[in-house]
């Protein structure tokens, strides 16, 4: 069962490939990249076993600052995450939340309906060209 607020796609390609894919695609676009997470190499290292889970973390000071300057808080939300996963069948999926959602839970009005518009047309496009050929 996935989240209320969260997309899913399903990919074409393994998870690591999916998530090297997202990588690229992001720092293409102008996006710095963060941090990668592996969740499952966490799990290993502590002897325990989890299907490919990797978390990206990325995101544009230029759309990010003026949702922040509506709410500060949003920036608990801020940058952007997308998890790229295996379910128990071996298929690669790439998740993250939805910009309308994060703006809607931290009380944002008409005020970021441009900038929310833009970054969801924007992880959209990433998440789409990351898991389609």
């Amino acid at each position: 069962m996935i989240a209320e607020g969260i997309t899913t796609l399903p990919s074409e390609f393994g998870a690591k490939e999916t998530m090297d894919r997202l990588e690229a695609l992001a720092k293409t676009n102008g996006m710095v990249v963060f941090a990668r997470i592996d969740h499952a190499a966490g799990a290993r290292e502590v002897g325990l076993t989890l299907r490919p889970t990797e978390l990206l973390i990325f995101g544009s000071a230029k759309a990010g600052t003026p949702l922040m300057q509506l709410n500060q808080v949003i920036g608990i939300d801020l940058p952007l995450k997308a998890l790229v996963w295996e379910d128990a069948k071996g298929k690669a999926l790439l998740s993250y939340n939805e910009p309308g959602w994060l703006a809607n839970r931290h009380g944002l009005g008409g005020e970021s309906e441009v900038a929310v518009q833009r970054m969801t047309a924007v992880l959209r496009g990433l998440a789409k060209s990351a898991t389609e050929r």
